[in-house]
């Protein structure tokens, strides 16, 4: 379905709010809330053999400090790929030797249109870090048994995390 008019309500940095009125085939005029967004990508960094990095960061939107597998949004015209190197660089102070895409997820398709890339990075090499002016990370190296224990009990709460954690142990490592 086609929007039959838009409007923009805001426009940020990364994202826009825009009202979609839409015609439904049996020609009810229905409006939708949709939030605008770039797309991002989730990068699992794989240090060794079983092991993974965790940041611990602080998310204002929801009032706490969460841990995160990196990830960032794209800026304009830059690939998932160019992005997952970048934000890990950032992040951690990595650069993966070898980046490889494992799947593609919808993050909330009810309202946002973001599409996130989850990529595994190998072969890690040092680098400097690179933090927004606003950024407080911990780099944290986490066996991967003790990541999905982490989520079993809810010490990982964020999605993309879960998703990447969980896709990894199930389809790419062996777990015990």
């Amino acid at each position: 379905m086609q929007p039959v008019r838009r409007r923009s309500i805001f426009k940020g940095k990364k994202v826009e709010l825009v009202l979609d009125e839409m015609k439904l085939p049996d020609g009810r005029a229905v409006e939708r809330e949709l939030v605008l967004h770039p797309g991002a990508a989730v990068i699992l960094a794989l240090v060794r053999p079983g092991v993974i990095l965790l940041v611990r960061q602080y998310r204002y939107a929801v009032g706490g400090v969460l841990y995160e597998l990196p990830a960032g949004t794209l800026d304009p015209d830059e690939t998932p790929e160019q992005c997952a190197a970048r934000e890990l660089a950032e992040e951690t102070g990595f650069r993966p030797g070898l980046l490889r895409k494992l799947a593609s997820f919808w993050s909330s398709p009810g309202v946002l249109t973001e599409t996130m890339h989850l990529f595994l990075a190998s072969r890690l090499r040092k680098t400097a870090r690179n933090l927004d002016e606003d950024e407080r990370i911990e780099v944290e190296e986490v066996a991967l048994p003790d990541a999905l224990d982490r989520i079993r009990d809810g010490r990982i709460a964020d999605a993309k995390t879960i998703v990447g954690i969980l896709y990894f142990a199930r389809f790419e490592a062996d777990v015990p």
